[in-house]
């Protein structure tokens, strides 16, 4: 609910995650290990799901507060803040939330209802003038990059375009249905696929859209591009096969355009294989942001996982960014908040470490040895 930030460790703000899939999961780790937050509600989008612990939908211990599909009964829990991660947006789900009052902060872009614009936004924005509530959305990917390189124009006095190259190996997304929807494993790129690549990169076109208004943009155009490599031998990934010569590597992206100039854009570099034919390299920093501009600003940033983390634990960097808002939104006006309304959210980095400590102490000592 949209308000003041809470001054006190104990004014926690009171939360519900709205489903535990595999985003989702994430999330609920982030709210359980965040000691800002109460846990009050988690919403079960599968039947097998309701009555379930929350712990053990996303591989905590049981924290006593079971999972529901009745969201008559998540509503009337009074809580503040709804982590919204389904696969599919329900616009009628989000509308009621946002009319009882619950902020919605979202990984979700509401692709599948049109996104953020014409009818769509009008319904959100009407549900949250009716329940004064907001709704943040932080993406899917690239979502947290583009709130650190709007703070990082702040040191340049003149800027003529701010770019995000994003580069990964996506081999360790074990989706064969994925990649295939994208050209991978086909002979050619036939117009159905770029139709659909495109479709697939329609969240780093929301990123351009974003980072446009936070900059004071007005977009004439949005430009997309792409351009696919093919395997210079076979491979087998285990759960996908790549015969020589089919697609294995796309590079793709959207140019934000003011009077045919591009000054926004965000470009990926997916590969499944490094073995392509023709000479393409990729970037073994996940991100490469260049902002021209008076300085000009280079920044790199590479993501290092531990030992422990599975392939789809990279999703915490989908997760978390929407977390980390929570008392940022709950601090900021009513409506449908962009980048400058919500700030810079980061994480209770030194509430963790007093925690730790905390915890340290209170073991007991090892009896000395006699």
């Amino acid at each position: 609910m949209t308000g003041a930030r809470p001054e006190e460790p104990m004014n926690k703000l009171r939360v519900i995650q709205w489903t535990t899939g595999k985003v989702g999961k994430l999330s609920l780790r982030g709210v359980l290990d965040d000691p800002r937050l109460e846990l009050v509600g988690v919403y079960a989008y599968s039947a097998d799901k309701a009555g379930t612990d929350a712990g053990a939908l996303c591989g905590r211990p049981d924290t006593g507060l079971l999972a529901t599909s009745d969201i008559d009964a998540l509503v009337a829990l009074d809580a503040d803040t709804v982590f919204y991660n389904p696969f599919m947006a329900d616009l009628d789900h989000v509308v009621r939330l946002l009319d009882s009052g619950l902020d919605v902060i979202s990984t979700n872009l509401f692709l599948n209802v049109g996104g953020i614009q014409g009818a769509t936004r009008e319904a959100l924005a009407a549900a949250c003038e009716r329940g004064n509530s907001s709704l943040y959305i932080t993406g899917i990917n690239p979502g947290w990059i583009n709130t650190m390189v709007t703070a990082m124009t702040a040191v340049c006095r003149d800027i003529q375009r701010v770019s995000i190259s994003e580069s990964a190996d996506v081999s360790v997304y074990e989706s064969a249905e994925t990649w295939q929807a994208l050209g991978f494993s086909l002979a050619e790129a036939t117009p159905e696929v770029i139709e659909m690549a495109k479709l697939w990169l329609s969240t780093f076109r929301d990123s351009v859209q974003r980072m446009a208004v936070a900059l004071d943009y007005e977009l004439d155009d949005l430009e997309f591009f792409i351009e696919h490599q093919t395997a210079s031998e076979d491979v087998d990934l285990g759960w996908l096969s790549l015969r020589k010569d089919t697609i294995a590597a796309l590079r793709g992206g959207w140019n934000g355009k003011v009077h045919g100039k591009a000054v926004v854009q965000t470009n990926v570099a997916w590969y499944l294989t490094e073995k392509l034919n023709g000479n393409w390299e990729f970037d073994d920093d996940h991100y490469h942001v260049v902002i021209e501009g008076e300085p000009e600003v280079h920044t790199r940033i590479r993501f290092v996982p531990p030992e422990s983390w599975g392939n789809h634990e990279w999703d915490t960097m989908t997760a978390m960014p929407a977390v980390s808002a929570a008392l940022d939104v709950a601090a900021a006006p009513a409506g449908i908040l962009t980048l400058k309304d919500v700030g810079l959210p980061c994480a209770p980095a030194g509430t963790w470490l007093t925690q730790r400590r905390s915890a340290e102490s209170r073991v007991p000592a090892a009896d000395p040895i006699r």
